[in-house]
């Protein structure tokens, strides 16, 4: 069955779920690509003049012959718009993140359960090939049980990026390093070590940029296990380096380097998967592969048509916002935070 897609939000997000639904136009038609913004709306339609552009989302919600919606707009959107299109009858694929507080994100997946439709959330790091090797290694059980984990994301962002209007205040993106960039690693290491479920963070913004968010947080977790780690997150570390995850295990330690895996076993072998090349951590946000998108879309097209839950459903990514919820809850008291 082909499942017609509707597109809403038109900023710098789009290109990765543009390219990867052009490539599944067997299993995707884009019905309709809609934006508030008139500017956007021009700008897209040049760059793709076979696609259809809609100003009225009202319009949009309301064809029979959109089954998905793919959300692409700014997190403060995310409840009222997954509202509507739970209410029309739509399933709906939202980019990261949910939204800007855990219980608004809560309300987000009960809408999508009541309407009975498909939620799933764009955190495509988990869907990356070195990652799924790693996952399955950690699955087997060949590396041991955890000992100590840590994730870096060392990312640098312009002034030219904060330039647009609202990025990094509280009133458009709702969190700042956490929720808008590490986010995606935070997922994939909380995925591969089990629950993080005690941190103690610190959390500051730089002198150097007029945002009200946070740009540098570090922090000491536990995990269920009781092994501990670290995580540390910024978006000051000019000119920005691959975000990387080590897990230290009983039998080896892997260290994962945006798409490039070594693990480094006791006995001495050493397995490497070598990925492609990602620079979405440095000036451009999004220099990146889109091979990761188009899993996480083809996933959401299989859940749809076997009726089932999408990997990262809505249900399973709320347990990303309640650790970031945690950690700057802990930064702001200055003491130790439990995630139940």
């Amino acid at each position: 069955m082909t499942i017609g897609i509707a597109v809403v939000g038109l900023g710098m997000a789009h290109k990765p779920h543009i390219q990867s639904l052009r490539e599944l136009k067997d299993r995707a038609r884009i019905v309709a690509c809609q934006a508030p913004s008139v500017e956007r709306r021009q700008a897209f339609a040049e760059a793709h003049p076979d696609l259809p552009v809609v100003a009225d989302l009202d319009a949009v919600l309301a064809d029979p012959a959109v089954d998905a919606v793919i959300l692409l707009t700014p997190p403060m959107t995310h409840l009222d718009l997954t509202r509507r299109a739970a209410a029309a009858g739509k399933h709906v694929l939202l980019e990261k993140p949910l939204d800007v507080t855990v219980e608004r994100a809560e309300q987000s997946v009960a809408a999508m359960a009541a309407a009975g439709r498909r939620f799933g959330v764009v955190l495509q790091h988990r869907f990356r090939a070195a990652s799924l090797k790693l996952a399955a290694m950690v699955k087997s059980g060949e590396l041991g049980p955890l000992v100590s984990g840590s994730a870096a994301i060392r990312w640098w962002r312009s002034p030219d990026y904060f330039a647009q209007a609202g990025r990094g205040m509280m009133a458009r993106d709702g969190g700042g390093v956490l929720l808008t960039q590490a986010i995606h690693t935070l997922d994939l290491f909380q995925s591969l070590t089990g629950p993080i479920t005690q941190v103690a963070a610190m959390a500051a913004t730089s002198p150097s940029r007029r945002i009200d968010t946070e740009d540098i947080v570090a922090a000491a977790v536990r995990f269920g296990n009781g092994a501990i780690g670290t995580v540390d997150a910024t978006t000051v570390s000019f000119p920005g380096f691959p975000e990387r995850i080590e897990l230290a295990c009983e039998k080896a330690t892997a260290v994962l380097e945006a798409e490039t895996l070594k693990v480094h076993f006791r006995d001495g072998r050493v397995v490497v998967h070598e990925g492609g090349e990602s620079k979405s951590g440095g000036a451009d946000p999004m220099a990146f592969s889109h091979e990761a998108h188009k899993a996480v879309i083809t996933d959401f097209l299989d859940a749809i048509d076997a009726d089932r839950d999408p990997v990262i459903s809505g249900r399973e990514a709320l347990k990303v916002h309640r650790l970031i919820d945690a950690l700057l809850a802990s930064a702001s008291a200055g003491a130790t935070r439990d995630i139940p």
